[in-house]
């Protein structure tokens, strides 16, 4: 998985890719899905998958100097269910308020039992529910782990990922065939990376290398060749 999903990219990038019709007939779509969902028959799902994975590569390649990469996604929240889930209750109801937001994924565990979802919104106080059905019939006290990569990950991915979609699959059909919306989304994912290096954004939970007060890259030198390698040696050992 990716540090960012194909509804992140969806949510974040311009509005000219988006489509109002299905992708093989011409029924009209929902209204409320205008400017929200891809036209796949532009942009479909794996091309979208595509460039999340070379903008993760990118993300990698600035924070390789400080961070050991690829980053891990890790637990920063847990609650439980203060209701069961089965037929009568699909709402996930926590026994105690937290920070839970749309488009957050969450991990329900019970005993051996696990399933992986995304908030899709907030019904009440403690009362939220998932983009997905929940298939098992998970009993109060079962444990919600909410899981995410540290900030500002995720929406970097998204801003870089969105910004390569959008310059080939619209821009790229005018002249200049850089817009300035992807150039907009490079330079906000650029600062946050800037920020990341120099110590103004700390990524919590993560690995660190290399040194702290000094650039990692000048504490080493370029491997030297032995006195047995070098030429010189060799031609006194011949005369």
């Amino acid at each position: 998985m990716g540090y960012s999903s194909v509804d992140d990219v969806e949510k974040v990038v311009a509005q000219a890719l988006s489509s109002a019709t299905t992708p093989t007939t011409t029924s009209t779509r929902s209204l409320l899905e205008i400017g929200r969902v891809f036209d796949q028959n532009l942009v479909p799902t794996d091309v979208v998958e595509w460039y999340i994975a070379r903008a993760d590569e990118e993300i990698n390649s600035y924070l390789s100097q400080l961070y050991k990469v690829p980053l891990c996604e890790l637990a920063d929240f847990e609650s439980s269910l203060l209701a069961d889930l089965d037929e009568y209750n699909t709402f996930i109801i926590l026994t105690q308020p937290c920070p839970l937001n749309p488009g957050d994924i969450i991990i329900l565990k019970y005993r051996t039992i696990e399933e992986r979802h995304e908030i899709e919104a907030i019904i009440a106080e403690d009362t939220y529910s998932t983009v997905d059905p929940i298939q098992f019939a998970f009993s109060a006290g079962t444990r919600v782990v909410r899981v995410k990569f540290p900030e500002p990950i995720r929406i970097v991915s998204a801003r870089m990922s969105a910004a390569n979609v959008y310059d080939k699959h619209f821009a790229a059909q005018v002249s200049p065939n850089i817009s300035d919306y992807g150039k907009y989304m490079r330079e906000q994912s650029r600062t946050e990376m800037s920020n990341i290096l120099n110590g103004r954004t700390i990524l919590h939970g993560q690995h660190r290398i290399g040194r702290r007060f000094w650039n990692p890259n000048l504490d080493d030198r370029y491997a030297l060749p032995s006195l047995s390698d070098s030429p010189r040696d060799l031609d006194r050992l011949e005369v």
